[in-house]
């Protein structure tokens, strides 16, 4: 075995864990769940059978990642932050059949309590702040706050936030890492060094 595993984790058989991940206490993967190299997953995390968790991810205590998340490389996961797969959940109604596909992309943070609504795209380097509640597509760089989640800035791949309006047009540069970034209408790229 190339990763750490807890005696009190639980990795069915089938399921795919990458070289130097960290499986802490009470954990459950599922079978079918594809996890990268160096990821942790926290204390009482689960992971579904239709999972996809990239390299570098660090999976929080008390989160459980649905069927049909996917995680791309590099995403933060705070602790008891929550993923949904179905929109419209009724206990007496199957809906096993209409699960809806969430992606985060590379280096993104959900902040700890927050809640992500299935079927959304949550942009590269995006920031979810604390307790938001996500219902509609996030671009990159967003910084989103609130319930339901509005976007109130920017943040840099440091995550530092940028001194930018969340539209128009504008440079900025990352305080810690120098890093300069343009603001054209609605959108956030990172500048080649």
């Amino acid at each position: 075995m190339s990763y750490f595993k807890h005696a009190s984790a639980i990795v069915d058989d089938g399921a795919q864990i990458g070289e130097g991940s960290r499986v802490w206490h009470f954990v459950h993967v599922c079978a079918g769940a594809r996890i990268g190299q160096g990821v942790s997953l926290g204390q009482n995390v689960f992971v579904g059978n239709r999972v996809v968790i990239g390299d570098r991810c660090k999976v929080q205590n008390n989160v459980s990642v649905y069927d049909n998340v996917t995680l791309e490389e590099g995403v933060f996961c705070g602790p008891s932050m929550v993923f949904t797969n179905v929109y419209n959940p009724r206990s007496l109604i199957e809906r096993k059949d209409e699960y809806r596909y969430t992606l985060v992309k590379k280096g993104a943070t959900l902040g700890a309590n927050c809640t992500i609504v299935c079927g959304v795209t949550i942009g590269e380097f995006a920031f979810i702040g604390a307790g938001a509640v996500v219902n509609k597509d996030v671009k990159p760089y967003a910084l989103m706050v609130g319930v339901p989640a509005r976007q109130i800035g920017w943040m840099s791949e440091f995550g530092e936030r940028l001194d930018l309006p969340v539209s128009g047009r504008g440079e900025a540069v990352c305080g810690h890492t120098g890093a300069r970034y343009v603001l054209d209408d609605a959108s956030v790229a990172r500048l080649p060094n």
